[in-house]
C-alpha cells in the first residue's frame, strides 16, 4: 500500500462527535493520490529562487520544503534555539505564524461548511510549556492567528490535555486549541498540537496545514511581527481544568466518611520533571486531602536541569522510586513535560511504565467494562496479551504512534466493538469514557480512585496498586536498536520506506529461516503494520512490520518489529525474546541474512545492529 498524501482540502467536520473521529472514515479517496497544488499556485515574481515550471506545475522549492518538514505525524515540531550541533533553528517566528494563521483559516472553513454560513468571533486558546522559547513562539501564534480573523485565548502555562478540555469544558468551550510542546525532548526544541472539539488534528490535516503554511511563507515578504496589535486574553483555565479532576476523583470514590478529601491518609509523590505538571501536587491532590510531602521537580523550569520529564527516563524513574521508598509513600506519579503520558511507582518502589501501565491500566477498565478490547502498537509482548486474555478481554495490535492506536480505538467503537482503553508502550493512553483524549493525569486519576477503592474494600495487598499486574508475564529479553537512514532529509522517507518494503518481501518470500509476518485475531501484521479489516484503511505515516520469529530448539520465541520514525531519519528495530539470547540471534539473523544480503545497507547505517549482533550489547 502506498503512503497518502491529500489531494483535496482536509477541513473538519465540527459536527463529527470525537468517538467519531477516525481517519478510517473521514479520508478515503486519499489512499493512491499525490499532492495536488493546483488550487494554490504561485505567482512568479514571488518565488524565493527561479525556477523553469510548466505552465500549471507549482514551484516547489527549499523555503516551502523548511516548513514541511516540521510536520511530525499530527504534530509540528523543529529546532526553536541554537545549541544541537547541526540542527540549525527552524521553528522560527515567521514559521510559526504561518502555521497558525493556516491553523486559524481551516478552523473558520471547517465551521463555516458546518453552519453553512459565514462565522465571526472564532475563538482559539493556546497553552504552553515552560521551555525557554515559548514566550516568543507564542507571539508568532497570536499573530497568525489574528491574521486569520481568530479570537485569542492565553491559557499560560498549560498541559496538552487541558488544551483540548478548554474546547469542552464551560463556560471556555473554545472552538479550537493550540499546545506549544515538544514534550520530553531538549529545551532546544519546541512544537504546536492542534484540537478541535472532536479532538486532536490527524496527521493528513496538519499535512493540509503545513502545505498552505509553507505557500504563506515562501510568499511573504513581511517578517511577523513582535508586537501584537490586539493583545489575547488571559484566562485562568488550568484551575478548572483541576477541579474537573477533583471532581472526578471525589465522586467515583464517594467515601462514606470525607466525600471532600478522599486521599487523606495517602502519601503521594508527584515528580513533575520541572515540566507542566506541578498543578496535579498543589490543585488537584493537596486539595482532596492528600500527603504530597517529598515530590520532585514542581517548578516549571524550561531548561530541565534535573532530567528529562518522561515516565520513560530511567533518571526520572530512579528518583521517583528513592523518594517513594524514603517516604514509605503509597504511589508515586512521573509526568513528560506536557502531562499528555505518565508512569507510576507502587508503593514498594516497584516503576510501572511501558507494557506494565498498559497492564495496569486493563486491569482497572476490565474490571469496569468485562470483555472490552484493548488497543496497543505492535510492541507489546506476548505476556500481556495473555493478561489481558485471561481477564476476558481482547486484545488489538496496531500500528506504533499514538495518534494510530487512538484512532483505531475510536473506529472499532464505532464499528459496535466496545474498546475502553487505547494504549502505547510510550506512555500515551485514552480512555472512551474520557473522550479519547490522551491525558497523563486523568490516567493517573483512574490508578488513585482504583488504589482507594481497593484500601475501602480491604483488598489491598502490600504492593498496594502494583498487587494488580504481579501475574504479569516479562519477556526474557527487550533491546531497541537505531539505524540511521544515510540520505538528504528530503528523500529519508523514501529509503526508509523502502528497506522496510524490502524487509516485508524477504519474509513473504521465505528468505528469513522461521520468520513469519505476526498474527493477531483476524488482522495481520502488515501493511504498517495491520491491515484494518474494514473497507476504507487507514492511511499509513510510517511504514513498519512485525515478525515473529521460530526455531527448532524452542519453537516460537520472539518477534521483531521494524518502524520508520515519523519524527527523525532512521528505522526503530524492537526485538523481543521469551530465551536467553534470542535477542542476539535474532539481530545476527537480521544483520546477515537480511541488511547485508539485501543490499538495504548500502543506504543504511548499521553501526548499532553490527554492535549487539557482534557483543549482545550496543555500549
Amino acid at each position: 500500500m502506498a503512503a497518502a498524501s491529500a489531494s483535496t482540502s482536509t477541513s473538519p467536520n465540527f459536527s463529527t462527535p470525537l468517538h467519531n473521529n477516525t481517519n478510517l472514515k473521514t479520508f478515503p479517496n486519499y489512499l493512491h493520490t499525490k499532492l495536488a497544488f493546483s488550487s494554490f499556485s504561485l505567482p512568479f515574481n514571488k518565488c524565493i529562487r527561479a525556477s523553469a515550471t510548466k505552465f500549471d506545475e507549482v514551484v516547489v522549492d527549499e523555503e516551502m520544503d523548511k516548513i514541511r518538514r516540521l510536520q511530525n505525524g499530527s504534530d509540528v515540531r523543529g529546532v526553536a534555539l541554537e545549541g544541537e550541533k547541526g540542527r540549525p533553528v527552524d521553528l522560527t517566528p515567521p514559521a510559526v505564524e504561518a502555521i497558525a494563521e493556516s491553523f486559524g483559516e481551516w478552523v473558520i472553513s471547517g465551521l463555516e461548511t458546518q453552519k453553512g454560513h459565514p462565522v465571526e468571533n472564532v475563538r482559539v486558546s493556546l497553552g504552553r510549556d515552560p521551555r525557554i522559547s515559548g514566550a516568543k513562539l507564542s507571539t508568532a501564534v497570536f499573530a497568525g492567528l489574528a491574521r486569520a480573523g481568530c479570537m485569542t485565548f492565553d491559557m499560560g502555562l498549560a498541559t496538552t490535555p487541558a488544551c483540548f478540555m478548554s474546547t469542552l469544558l464551560a463556560p471556555f468551550m473554545y472552538d479550537a486549541s493550540i499546545m506549544m510542546t515538544a514534550s520530553h525532548l531538549p529545551y532546544t526544541r519546541n512544537g504546536l498540537k492542534f484540537f478541535t472539539k472532536r479532538g486532536g488534528l490527524t496527521s493528513l490535516e496538519v499535512e493540509e496545514i503545513c502545505d498552505k503554511a509553507a505557500r504563506k511563507y515562501a510568499n511573504r515578504l513581511a517578517k511577523v511581527s513582535t508586537m501584537l496589535s490586539v493583545l489575547p486574553t488571559k484566562v485562568d483555565f488550568m484551575s478548572a481544568y483541576a477541579k474537573h479532576l477533583r471532581e472526578i476523583i471525589k465522586e467515583r470514590v464517594n467515601h462514606p466518611l470525607h466525600y471532600d478529601t478522599p486521599l487523606q491518609g495517602f502519601q503521594i509523590i508527584v515528580n513533575a520533571g520541572n515540566g507542566s505538571g506541578g498543578f496535579f501536587t498543589f490543585d488537584v491532590l493537596d486539595k482532596l486531602g492528600a500527603d504530597t510531602f517529598g515530590s520532585l521537580h514542581l517548578n516549571p523550569d524550561g531548561m530541565f536541569p534535573n532530567h528529562i520529564p518522561n515516565p520513560e527516563d530511567k533518571t526520572a524513574m530512579a528518583l521517583t522510586r528513592a523518594a517513594v521508598l524514603e517516604n514509605s509513600a503509597d504511589l508515586g506519579i512521573v509526568f513528560d513535560t506536557d502531562v499528555d503520558r505518565s508512569g507510576v511507582v507502587d508503593k514498594k518502589g516497584n516503576p510501572i511504565n511501558g507494557d506494565k501501565l498498559i497492564a495496569l491500566m486493563a486491569a482497572i477498565v476490565l474490571k469496569e467494562n468485562p470483555g472490552s478490547t484493548i488497543v496497543t502498537d505492535a510492541r507489546t509482548s506476548m505476556g500481556l496479551t495473555r493478561f489481558i486474555t485471561d481477564r476476558g478481554g481482547h486484545h488489538c495490535l496496531y500500528r506504533v504512534g499514538y495518534r494510530n492506536v487512538i484512532d483505531k480505538g475510536a473506529q472499532l467503537n464505532h464499528d459496535g466493538i466496545e474498546t475502553h482503553l487505547m494504549m502505547e508502550t510510550s506512555g500515551h493512553g485514552a480512555l472512551k469514557e474520557n473522550h479519547f483524549l490522551d491525558d497523563g493525569a486523568y490516567m493517573v486519576v483512574k490508578i488513585i480512585i482504583e488504589m482507594v477503592r481497593m484500601k475501602l474494600a480491604e483488598s489491598e495487598d502490600e504492593e498496594g496498586i502494583g498487587g494488580l499486574i504481579k501475574d504479569l508475564q516479562e519477556p526474557c529479553e527487550s533491546v531497541e536498536l537505531r539505524i540511521n537512514i544515510v540520505s538528504e532529509a528530503r528523500h529519508a522517507k523514501a529509503k526508509g520506506s523502502e528497506a522496510i518494503e524490502t524487509f516485508r518481501k524477504y519474509i513473504e518470500e521465505g528468505k528469513l529461516k522461521g520468520w513469519e509476518l505476526d498474527a493477531c485475531g483476524d488482522c495481520w501484521v502488515s501493511e504498517g503494520c495491520l491491515v484494518d479489516s474494514n473497507d476504507t484503511p487507514t492511511p499509513i505515516d510510517a511504514y513498519m512490520y512485525r515478525a515473529k520469529v521460530s526455531n527448532d530448539q524452542d519453537g516460537e520465541h520472539g518477534w521483531v518489529h521494524m518502524r520508520q520514525s515519523i519524527h527523525n531519519p532512521n528505522i526503530a528495530v524492537n526485538l523481543q525474546s521469551s530465551v536467553q539470547g534470542g535477542c542476539w540471534s535474532m539481530a545476527r539473523a537480521f544483520r546477515d541474512d537480511f541488511l547485508k544480503s539485501s543490499g538495504v545497507d548500502a543506504f543504511l547505517d548499521i553501526t548499532q545492529i553490527d554492535k549487539f549482533a557482534e557483543n549482545g550489547t550496543v555500549a
